[in-house]
């Protein structure tokens, strides 16, 4: 058998997958390393978390992408470090010699210094921080069913949402359709209008990376629903139960809320701190026209771990389809390597921008094109449809968006995982243990005192 060389690709997101199928008819041996099993399609996680779809309609085997793939083998382990000198990649599996090497690895949430507030704010990154926001949402919905208390009340229903990029306004706009449209249907003790859901953002406008246009119909739209958007507005404090903004004017708000959710932002994942490389702000690996590790012509960084300047002076940014287009870029300069040609300059290729807000709701930005409503959302769903990964996917999640629309019904509302030594429970809760008389007055139960003042200090069971 001839001798191959062996290239090793670290992560099974867009730039990995996209890395390793462009490397398909080529004489390489690939190892592509994830600690997952399975490829995320991550711009819909915000549904998961708002239950309009279920985790495996957005998730596929890594193994069954590549199970067609000879040349190809999938190790599912954890990368702990990189020695690039060496050559060799440090995992939980024991280290792995390459001889070319892309990292794919991604982003984790960015708290900005402040990772104390992961546990009360969580991020959306990950299948687990998705089915924990879900938790959280549909938790909050069930206290507050019960809860007599006002102040309690409120908390439980004021939800906020840190961060206006894409993800930030998408997930407002879900949460306020899904809270909304399942309290009016489903809970008898809500009332929608109680339902409060603000959007925080620290610069002038949401969205920031699209036109001004863009912005203004954005909020908009958002505020037609019913979000409450706040910009210039800083956070300075996030507990359980509360979130400290200062204003654009300086002064200091505490919004009680029992649901905060973070969408402000990511950084590089821990392991480019491995690479003995000078690195960005954001942990990313300032790296060469050629995507390369000045230094290392073997090594590629792509995805959201390459701080990357293209051949026209464009800032690639952390965005899904620039992922896709640096992973295949990579494939091919080995590719050329191995050839013995010249390698090419990375040039992006902006394929537009959109972002949801609910149905029928959308903004959609391209090169010379704005759409905003009603077409932008059907420009949504179909560019959407079209990345997913699967055929057997694509069908459901289209499945899915069909029986929504007509029937405004939400689907995976399952609360799992629930830790129930951590649950507060109303303090207040409405008085179940009554049964009404034939008169409309309650029973006393035998259980409870027949004076009226021993119920003041009822607790979950009271």
């Amino acid at each position: 058998m001839a001798w191959r060389q062996r290239v090793v690709i670290i992560g099974g997101g867009f730039a990995g997958v996209a890395a390793a199928k462009a490397l398909k008819n080529e004489r390489v041996d690939v190892l592509l390393l994830d600690r997952q099993n399975h490829h995320l399609f991550q711009p819909l996680l915000y549904q998961v978390a708002t239950c309009a779809l279920s985790a495996a309609e957005i998730a596929f085997p890594i193994r069954h992408i590549f199970a067609r793939q000879p040349n190809t083998e999938v190790v599912f382990t954890e990368v702990t470090g990189i020695n690039l000198k060496a050559r060799s990649v440090e995992t939980t599996s024991g280290p792995i010699d390459y001889h070319f090497l892309i990292i794919a690895a991604g982003a984790e949430t960015n708290f900005y210094g402040h990772k104390d507030w992961a546990e009360a704010a969580p991020g959306l990154k990950t299948l687990d921080e998705a089915l924990e926001i879900r938790r959280k949402v549909l938790l909050a919905l069930e206290l507050a069913e019960q809860e007599t208390d006002p102040a309690r009340r409120r908390e439980l229903l004021t939800f906020c949402v840190i961060g206006g990029g894409p993800t930030g306004v998408e997930l407002a706009g879900a949460l306020i359709e899904l809270s909304r449209g399942l309290v009016r249907r489903d809970y008898r003790h809500i009332d929608p209008s109680e339902i409060s859901v603000r959007l925080i953002e620290g610069g002038p406008a949401v969205l920031r990376t699209m036109t001004e246009s863009m912005q203004v119909s954005a909020r908009r739209q958002l505020e037609s629903l019913g979000v409450i958007v706040h910009t210039g507005s800083r956070v300075v404090s996030i507990t359980s139960d509360s979130l400290g903004l200062i204003d654009q004017d300086g002064t200091p708000q505490t919004i009680p809320a029992a649901t905060i959710l973070w969408a402000a932002g990511v950084r590089a994942v821990p392991l480019t701190a491995t690479l003995g490389v000078p690195l960005d702000p954001g942990g990313r690996v300032p790296v060469t026209p050629s995507l390369n590790i000045p230094g290392y012509d073997e090594v590629f960084c792509a995805g959201d771990v390459a701080a990357c300047v293209d051949a026209k002076g464009v800032n690639v940014p952390g965005v899904a389809p620039a992922a896709m287009q640096m992973g295949k870029f990579a494939a091919q300069q080995i590719v050329r390597r191995l050839q013995g040609m010249e390698v090419r300059p990375f040039v992006y290729r902006d394929k537009g921008s959109l972002a949801t807000i609910g149905k029928r709701r959308a903004v959609a930005q391209f090169r010379h094109s704005r759409f905003s409503g009603v077409i932008a959302w059907y420009l949504w769903l179909v560019v959407h449809i079209m990345f997913l990964i699967g055929f057997r996917n694509r069908l459901i999640v289209l499945t899915q968006w069909v029986w929504q629309y007509v029937t405004s019904r939400g689907g995976a509302r399952i609360i799992t995982g629930i830790s129930r030594g951590h649950l507060e429970w109303p303090a207040q809760p409405r008085r179940l243990g009554r049964i009404p008389r034939r008169g409309g007055a309650p029973e006393p139960s035998e259980a409870e005192p027949r004076v009226v003042q021993a119920t003041a200090s009822g607790g979950p069971g009271g």
